[in-house]
């Protein structure tokens, strides 16, 4: 038996590599089925990477079926704690299961959290889209700072603010969050707060609300607007191998 600790420190006992696993976070269902084929025998409906995976779906990360998780009998299942509620967390412990806790804020808590799980409990080595994906981002960001907003909502609008795990890659790309000096991670702000911070850039991604090209620019006549897939900012697994030259593309920095 092996003892291992989580991103919050909580042992998680295991009689040896976990087997079968119930992911309860989009990124990690995908950084699982990607580096350990064969693993996954649970994930959210809201994971959709990799495509047709074929696993059985247990509702939300917020409403997760617990019942449907104990009845797959996983060796293992995957959390984190912003995108899953403590509760859930709690009531699938007490029910026997072995819960993993990942805490990511910034890409490199995203690299090691990835690398603790894959090489600990999943005992698999270093993927190759995880070691690209720390070289990629080891570099310093890029000049000259540009001021940017990224609206994640809107009837409520809502922006990134502080804390985030996006904050985090703007900052690497020399990306200035107009809205990160705030006490809230997403606050809600009005479309005339946005335009009123002047920010230089606002990108409106695809998730969680479905920004398009006559969805959301038409609010900001002042600022360039970027329309920018969601995945590249917000999800942290295999994506992250290529997500900083993707944005850099996207955004038009050379």
């Amino acid at each position: 038996m092996t003892v291992w600790r989580d991103d919050l420190g909580y042992p998680v006992e295991l009689p040896g590599p976990a087997r079968r696993v119930v992911s309860l976070v989009p990124s990690l269902t995908e950084a699982v089925a990607v580096s350990a084929p064969g693993r996954l025998v649970g994930a959210t409906d809201w994971c959709t990477q990799p495509a047709g995976l074929a696993v059985t779906r247990v509702r939300g990360t917020k409403n997760p079926d617990r019942a449907t998780i104990v009845a797959l009998a996983p060796d293992l299942v995957i959390a984190n704690r912003e995108e899953n509620r403590k509760l859930d967390v709690t009531r699938l412990r007490d029910a026997g299961l072995a819960v993993w806790v990942t805490v990511i804020e910034s890409v490199p808590e995203a690299l090691a959290s990835l690398r603790r799980l894959l090489t600990g409990p999943l005992a698999v080595g270093v993927p190759g889209w995880l070691a690209a994906a720390e070289q990629a981002w080891a570099g310093p960001p890029p000049g000259p700072v540009r001021r940017v907003a990224v609206p994640i909502w809107r009837d409520p609008w809502m922006v990134v603010g502080a804390r985030t795990f996006t904050g985090d890659v703007l900052a690497r790309l020399g990306l200035d969050n107009v809205f990160s000096a705030g006490p809230g991670r997403y606050p809600r702000v009005e479309a005339a707060a946005i335009r009123a911070a002047a920010p230089d850039l606002v990108l409106l991604p695809d998730e969680p609300y479905p920004f398009a090209a006559d969805d959301g620019p038409e609010e900001f006549p002042a600022q360039r607007v970027v329309l920018i897939p969601g995945r590249l900012l917000t999800w942290y697994g295999p994506s992250l191998a290529t997500a900083r030259a993707d944005l850099v593309s996207a955004i038009g920095r050379a």
